[in-house]
């Protein structure tokens, strides 16, 4: 196979050593353990796999979290392993069987251009942590990518190679990060396929580190990102607008001002932080512009001629009207403003593809052996 597997590892058990050694003799090209920290009491686990054929172990000093384990084992496979279709992910505490993982990894070799995302039955017996996870992104996943997954929160993916840079950009390193990973998928065109695996968990998941509250507040501050952006956007939008309207007293000259206002912040913040795109801007920049003229014109007419002679409060108009379009905005700006269109994919797909071996990125907290 031309697909490498990472394993994030933090304080694992003897089954990670097994995984490990299944991996060794299976067809999967090469295999990365990430420890995570997980301190001295946990070394001979490590040092076991790292004398396994084609296994290699990159330490972490301190536990950094599960993204930055990820996101250290794609940059050394980026680095060091050119020509690969892509990689799978697998957890490190028994949850995904070797079966399971080749079948994903092939599915990849079959869609190279696709995420493959090994999907559970969430059933009864599965515990509550694990259920209350998955809920929570399964909605937040239906509003960010547009699509309802059945397991948002699997470890175990198929990545593509051309996915693979732009993940190392994310700045996200706890659970979150499998998240964001949907969202640059989104906005890089790469579609999602869901393969269906089997759900196995130790009784009372005592391996599994991820923490129901905390982890799913990370998760949602992803939702609060996008929240945070709108959030600050409307204030300048307003405030300028209010400034504008009594300095000239005309409302299309304040609606104006206020936009091309707003607009200097929402673009570049929205472009990086909210949407993960590095699209070029030549081609974002007059997506958005038409978005944000069409918008303001919609606006415009909304709190002019048929909000304002209902409450008699062009402000209050102007904050309804936007409300209503609120919505629509963030549906046209993830599925087309700051989404490559195929054309553009496909031209940066050779482009990341023979850059890959000489990207170069530090590995800080990191040991290689």
């Amino acid at each position: 196979m031309r697909v490498a597997a990472i394993i994030p590892a933090y304080k694992p058990g003897d089954v990670l050593l097994q995984l490990a050694r299944s991996l060794a003799e299976s067809p999967i090209a090469s295999t990365v353990i990430v420890d995570d920290g997980s301190g001295p009491a946990f070394r001979q686990i490590f040092e076991q796999i790292e004398r396994l054929p084609r296994s290699t172990v990159l330490r972490h000093d301190r536990n950094l979290g599960k993204g930055a384990a990820l996101k250290t084992g794609i940059q050394y496979i980026v680095s060091n392993c050119p020509g690969h279709v892509g990689v799978v992910t697998a957890d490190a505490d028994g949850q995904h069987e070797l079966d399971d993982i080749l079948a994903v990894a092939r599915s990849l070799e079959s869609h190279p251009d696709s995420i493959i995302l090994g999907s559970r039955e969430f059933r009864h017996d599965i515990p509550w942590r694990s259920r209350a996870g998955n809920r929570v992104t399964r909605q937040l996943v239906r509003v960010l990518v547009g699509r309802e997954l059945s397991d948002t929160q699997t470890g175990l993916r198929a990545i593509p190679s051309i996915l693979l840079p732009l993940l190392l950009k994310i700045q996200t390193t706890g659970y979150e990060f499998e998240l964001d990973m949907l969202i640059a998928a989104k906005h890089r065109k790469v579609a999602v396929i869901e393969h269906p695996i089997k759900t196995v968990y130790e009784p009372g998941n005592p391996t599994s580190h991820f923490n129901p509250i905390v982890d799913s507040l990370k998760v949602m501050f992803v939702l609060f990102r996008f929240s945070s952006v709108s959030l600050i956007t409307a204030v300048i939008d307003n405030t300028v607008f209010v400034v504008a309207l009594k300095a000239t007293g005309l409302v299309l000259a304040a609606q104006v001002a206020a936009r091309t206002a707003a607009t200097c912040f929402n673009y570049p913040v929205g472009r990086r932080a909210v949407f993960l795109s590095d699209g070029n801007h030549r081609v974002l920049l007059p997506r958005y512009l038409g978005l944000v003229a069409a918008m303001g014109g919609i606006s415009y007419f909304l709190m002019t001629f048929i909000l304002n002679p209902a409450v008699h409060n062009i402000f209050l108009a102007k904050i309804i009207g936007e409300g209503m379009l609120f919505v629509l905005s963030f549906v046209i700006q993830r599925d087309f403003v700051f989404s490559r269109d195929q054309s553009t994919t496909d031209a940066v797909a050779g482009e990341l593809g023979s850059s890959m071996s000489n990207v170069k990125r530090p590995m800080s907290n990191v040991k290689l052996t």
